[in-house]
């Protein structure tokens, strides 16, 4: 009986080790198969064929009519988005994947629960691992009041294998009218002017017009998949008419829709670059495909810059990831800066002062093939030159890094970024 006892706890344990290393082996691929793409560069990005290929080939149609806004830092993004959400009348949709406890958290959920105990409608949908550090609290407080909240990939049986898919959209939607996108969570971090390391330098923007039905539709995507609930009809649907100049569109992607379908944005808009690009992004963790686009183009002379965080950064592993990627860039003449004074946390993407590209999505394999991700792209010069300004002015504060700096960094750095490498995939 104790030899049979044992054999049976010996099945058991085996099959259970078994399905934690599939599930493990599962969480860790990249999604869909990758494809070696060969972007040929047939038009410019000021070829009307661009916009058309944007539009039509990769995603939702480019639409006219919008006003965007940029803000910096908590103490310009939080009052502007808790003064939208006060006002609301009908609806409020809101999905973000840091949500922490803190008085800012805490303000947000009062806003959210009186605005659902006035009658709007409101929808509130967390990712599952970035809201981990939520206050209790705050769900109590915001359920009691009427405000729907749903997490995203919350482990349950059925979707065990897709736990390390998390949703990194960052989306408020008021009255289907007014939206906001960018790259904040809602956590004390965010709070302040972003002038000192425990206070984040970070960018979100606020847009109105037509195109605010394409992020709302954006924001449906995922809450059909959560709750299995179509939610449509005026309250956030609404007639939208056009209150601005800019051309925009809302670019989503997903491992269960298409993840490669972000990168490959971002790679055709390098590809059609002529003169510049700038990129201030959080986790700079380029695969080879998009080294090589942005190779290709500093050799056909497109001047680039980037910014990316220094030593303060929330990760140090892929802070050496990034910075074993900047030989090939460096050495082809692009100009890599650190951020000083605090974690830089922004995702923008500037293409010959005629293109923006905003929101949640980092340069690495993680948002381009892991995430669920969601960027607003607007077509207007007024706009890339003021966000322009905005990054020459982050410059300022940050420090280049030669060629020649990079050759010569210590052994240990080196073998730092080689062991990150490794983890590539998952970055």
């Amino acid at each position: 009986m104790i030899k049979k006892t044992r054999f049976v706890s010996t099945i058991a344990i085996t099959l259970l080790l078994t399905l934690v290393g599939v599930l493990v082996a599962v969480n860790f691929t990249t999604g869909e198969k990758s494809v070696d793409r060969k972007l040929t560069r047939l038009y410019s990005s000021s070829d009307p064929q661009f916009r058309r290929a944007m539009g039509s080939l990769l995603g939702p149609s480019i639409v006219g009519g919008n006003r965007a806004q940029e803000l910096l830092n908590g103490e310009q993004i939080f009052p502007a988005m808790l003064a939208a959400i006060r006002s609301a009348q009908r609806s409020i949709t809101f999905e973000t994947y840091i949500y922490w406890s803190g008085e800012i958290g805490r303000e947000f959920a009062a806003a959210l629960a009186e605005r659902s105990r006035a009658g709007v409608k409101v929808h509130v949908l967390l990712d599952w691992v970035g809201s981990a550090k939520i206050d209790a609290s705050f769900i109590e407080e915001m359920e009691a009041a009427g405000v729907e909240i749903r997490k995203f990939h919350k482990p349950h049986w059925y979707n065990l294998a897709r736990l390390n898919n998390r949703t990194h959209r960052k989306l408020l939607v008021v009255d289907g009218k007014t939206g906001f996108t960018g790259g904040v969570g809602i956590a004390p971090k965010w709070t302040g002017s972003g002038n000192d390391p425990e206070h984040w330098r970070d960018s979100h923007f606020s847009i109105e017009g037509p195109v605010i039905a394409q992020m709302q539709a954006v924001f449906m995507d995922n809450w059909l998949k959560v709750t299995g609930e179509v939610m449509h009809g005026e309250a956030y649907f609404p007639a939208l008419q056009p209150v601005g100049s800019s051309e925009a569109q809302v670019f989503s992607s997903s491992p269960s829709g298409g993840s490669e379908s972000m990168q490959l944005m971002y790679q055709l808009s390098i590809t059609a670059a002529d003169r510049s690009i700038d990129l201030s992004s959080a986790y700079f963790v380029p695969d080879e495909l998009t080294s090589k686009a942005l190779t290709d183009a500093l050799h056909r002379g497109v001047k680039i810059r980037i910014i990316t965080p220094g030593e303060i950064i929330d990760t140090d592993t892929v802070r050496a990831a990034s910075r074993g990627t900047w030989g090939p860039l460096l050495k082809a003449g692009a100009k890599i800066y650190e951020y000083q004074p605090t974690m830089y946390h922004c995702k923008v993407m500037i293409v010959d002062k005629l293109l923006v590209s905003v929101g949640s999505t980092n340069f690495d394999n993680r948002s381009f093939r892991l995430n669920d991700e969601a960027n607003l792209n607007v077509f207007d010069t007024v706009f890339a030159e003021r966000q322009t300004g905005v990054f020459e002015d982050d410059l300022r504060r940050a420090r280049r890094v030669s060629y020649e700096a990079w050759a010569n960094r210590p052994w240990n750095e080196k073998l730092m970024e080689r062991l990150a490498s490794l983890l590539g995939s998952q970055l």
